[in-house]
């Protein structure tokens, strides 16, 4: 290993701990991500009152309904799963996976005593299929705060802390922030959420993932930018 861990490319860093916790990361994410989707469900189809419909305000008149923003909305997925492959010690791993469980668990909370959905748009959804699809198994429901939002930022924020660690080029981080972005955007453009959502949504997430960043995990890379290996 050379004596400074800038001498060790970006990309080689984060290559070596892929492979580390490997069978944890990939078991962890995938029962998470399934335990979040039946608890998801659940609320939405049994909250504990009727729904309160979200305004509509001048950000929403302004973001114009965009069916080819479904991919990217669906990407998400990709995007959280990605995260938990970049940590290279189960201290840190846990840290984030507890951070992330106690932020749904708000957010599903939240939906289950305060329910809320987002308006219906006039829009007929019979002449976009994939997202009419979308519509019939997720529906309006659990609009506040949007969990979509939520994740997406603070695995945004998260990413950027890895990406700062490995001494990540400029470009990785702005594809970073502009995936995220992108994902934001995106549950506007195919009307799965109004902007108050997703300003709640931000909020949470943000939070969350300043709370979990306060007090640093050591993190069992190379070594940290500028230190001795």
């Amino acid at each position: 290993m050379t004596p400074l861990c800038q001498k060790t490319p970006w990309y080689r860093q984060a290559a070596e701990v892929i492979p580390k916790h490997l069978i944890l990361k990939s078991i962890g994410t995938t029962v998470f991500i399934s335990l979040f989707f039946v608890a998801y469900f659940h609320v939405l189809r049994y909250p504990a009152s009727p729904p309160t419909v979200m305004p509509v305000i001048w950000l929403d008149r302004l973001i114009s309904f965009e069916p080819l923003a479904l991919p990217v909305y669906l990407s998400l997925w990709l995007y959280v799963a990605l995260l938990p492959a970049f940590f290279a010690t189960r201290p840190e791993l846990y840290r984030y996976g507890l951070a992330m469980t106690l932020m749904c668990v708000f957010g599903l909370s939240v939906f289950y005593f305060w329910p809320t959905a987002a308006p219906a748009p006039d829009i007929d959804w019979t002449q976009y299929p994939a997202i009419d699809f979308l519509k019939s198994i997720d529906a309006s429901g659990n609009a506040l705060p949007s969990l979509h939002v939520a994740t997406a930022f603070f695995s945004g924020v998260w990413f950027h802390h890895l990406l700062r660690r490995f001494e990540g080029p400029l470009w990785i981080h702005v594809f970073n922030w502009a995936w995220c972005i992108a994902i934001t955007y995106s549950t506007l453009a195919v009307r799965q959420h109004v902007a108050v959502d997703v300003g709640a949504g931000l909020v949470l997430g943000g939070l969350t993932a300043w709370l979990s960043l306060r007090y640093r995990v050591a993190a069992g890379v190379p070594c940290e930018p500028g230190r001795p290996a």
